[in-house]
């Protein structure tokens, strides 16, 4: 029988966040005939959806009990872990990579990976920076940038010289093809899924949307995610009298079944890399409006599978949430394009061999040195 390639993935927490989502999606669809494949979660858990998620597929993951802020335990916790895997591959995501560097090199591990889950200028703070510039020029970590445009910005920061090669983000398409059914025919119902956070602008969302709400009556806006801007969000819906119009439904684990029964999704972020949400709307068969920053116009073909917009541009916003509502026709031919490319380019499987296939390569250069 031939040894399996041991990947292991590193990452802080199995919290709401795309990378988080990304990584569980992968666990769970790597070829079990060829790899042997674990996480670590940084912190303990917390009982998150994702991590309840982990228990019932039975995927093997590490909790170590990360403190808020820098905490150099991490770096003899990693070196146990590593020294208890013995990977092939150590993957890493958002900031972790100055806790692993150390405990990889001592355990010798051969292939070290590291995902770009956004533009690399807001990736990480400053000592991030500098441990990534160090760890893609110097220590032979191999960055993957989830975009074209990630790409460029991972080559502008640390080096024309950088090789990152790029896979995209995927999703589990047929688990949001299966909702389609709507139950609310009597309105036009806009569904945003997103972190209540600065980059996401909600408030450009809510400004947009009264706007549109006093062309068209029957518009509803819900809202889904919890975050440190909520409150404001909340108290910025009743300033303008739109607590009937809009709905807060938090964290929620049924994202696939509110697809389902929206008409349009909207994503107005200030910048993205590669949301998922995105691609989910794309695979319930949804029409996408999007601000066009990021590798968000390497997802959505603008007047094809939806309608990407300036970034910060209110009245745009407003009149294209009006464009789709009073023309369901087109937004329904969106979907239904934006649901054959998710599928044939988005599809997690296909994600997950290019990660295969990356490891091996990376794998083969070592032995052959």
């Amino acid at each position: 029988m031939n040894k399996l390639l041991r990947a292991l993935h590193v990452i802080p927490n199995f919290g709401p966040g795309g990378a988080e989502r990304l990584l569980v999606n992968l666990l769970e669809e790597f070829d079990r005939e060829r790899f042997e494949v674990a996480a670590v979660s940084l912190y303990p858990e917390t009982g998150t959806i994702l991590e309840r998620e982990i228990r019932e597929k039975g995927l093997k993951v590490y909790y170590l009990n990360k403190h808020k802020g820098p905490d150099p335990r991490m770096v003899p916790q990693l070196w146990n872990i590593f020294q208890d895997f013995r990977p092939d591959v150590v993957h890493t995501h958002l900031y972790v990579l100055r806790y692993t560097l150390l405990p990889a090199f001592f355990c010798r591990v051969p292939v070290q990976v590291h995902t770009v889950h956004s533009i690399a200028q807001k990736e990480v703070d400053q000592v991030g920076k500098l441990v990534h510039w160090f760890a893609f020029r110097l220590a032979g970590v191999v960055p993957v940038s989830i975009s074209q445009e990630v790409a460029v910005t991972v080559r502008n920061l640390y080096g024309h010289e950088i090789e990152t090669p790029v896979i995209y983000n995927g999703i589990p398409t047929g688990r949001f093809s299966a909702y389609t059914n709507r139950k609310d025919e009597n309105n036009t119902i806009l569904l945003h899924v997103g972190r209540f956070s600065p980059p996401k602008n909600h408030k450009l969302l809510i400004e947009a949307f009264a706007l549109a709400v006093k062309e068209c009556s029957r518009l509803r806006l819900w809202l889904v995610g919890d975050g440190e801007l909520k409150s404001d969000i909340e108290k910025l819906v009743a300033e303008k009298g739109l607590s009937s119009y809009v709905s807060f439904l938090g964290i929620r684990a049924d994202v696939a079944e509110l697809l389902g029964q929206c008409d349009i999704f909207a994503l107005p972020s200030d910048w993205e890399g590669v949301p998922l949400t995105v691609l989910e709307a794309m695979a319930a068969g949804k029409p996408v409006i999007a601000t066009a920053v990021g590798g968000v116009p390497e997802l959505v073909k603008d007047g094809e599978t939806g309608i990407l917009i300036p970034p910060r541009d209110t009245q745009t916003l407003a009149q294209t949430i009006l464009k789709l509502a009073t023309n369901p026709e087109l937004g329904q031919q969106m979907g239904q394009r934006g649901q054959t490319r998710a599928k044939e380019q988005f599809d997690i499987a296909r994600t997950t061999r290019n990660y295969e296939s990356l490891y091996m390569e990376l794998l083969k250069k070592k032995v052959k040195r």
